[in-house]
């Protein structure tokens, strides 16, 4: 599903340049549930901003389903993106004057649905993500664990081959941490590849395998506890 063949990535700074990922190689099987570890500039979130093909990388070579990612214009980036991922951020990232039920059927507005047929399908994840009796309220109404929710549902709408979600645990206690994983162990459980970035252990452990990062090499690639009691 994800093949990433000696990734390379850097950032002009001033007349010099950051040399972020430093020749990742990484295969990720479609219905894997893993996680990408790393302190702060490690390299993570630049990996998941390629991945999610919301950057470029400099050299290497990466497959998504198959296809070699190479010289897309922003057009056709989000095709891939909105056929292929789905997409979950820490800070939620809904938008405030709509709905929780405008807010996941948006991406069903980009793919040229009627809107009677993108409301259905909208209330249907609603319903799957335990929020039905929310339809209508805004994100302000909200509290952070049903605002992740909401971005779940988002993020699954599309029906996604992958779901991209970065540090989504962030900005939740514990209790909330452990219901929204959950939540997507159950999409995992449903066949689809899930892909987590985080800095803390607890999350991490909770999917079925760790990858870890320090100053853009991989350092470590387990499977965790969970994978090996399957």
């Amino acid at each position: 599903m994800i093949k990433i063949e000696n990734l390379h990535k850097s950032y002009p700074i001033g007349k010099d340049s950051l040399h972020v990922l430093k020749g990742i190689d990484l295969h990720i099987k479609e219905g894997e549930f893993v996680s990408i570890m790393g302190s702060s500039g490690s390299g993570k979130s630049t990996l998941l901003n390629i991945v999610g093909l919301l950057d470029i990388h400099d050299a290497g070579n990466y497959y998504l389903n198959g296809q070699l990612i190479k010289d897309l214009n922003e057009k056709k980036a989000a095709i891939l993106r909105n056929k292929f991922l789905g997409f979950v951020f820490q800070s939620f990232n809904l938008i405030s004057y709509k709905t929780a039920l405008e807010n996941v059927a948006l991406p069903l507005y980009y793919k040229g649905i009627n809107k009677k047929e993108r409301l259905k399908v909208a209330m249907d994840y609603l319903d799957k993500v335990g929020l039905k009796d929310w339809a209508s309220h805004l994100p302000n109404e909200l509290s952070g664990g049903q605002k992740q929710r909401v971005a779940i549902a988002r993020a699954l709408v599309t029906n996604p081959k992958v779901v991209l979600a970065d540090e989504p645990t962030g900005a939740l206690d514990t209790t909330t941490t452990d219901s929204v994983m959950d939540l997507l162990k159950d999409i995992n459980d449903e066949g689809m590849t899930v892909f987590v970035i985080t800095h803390e252990e607890e999350v991490a452990n909770q999917t079925k395998r760790i990858v870890r990062l320090r100053d853009g090499v991989i350092i470590n690639d387990t499977l965790t506890k969970v994978a090996k009691a399957l």
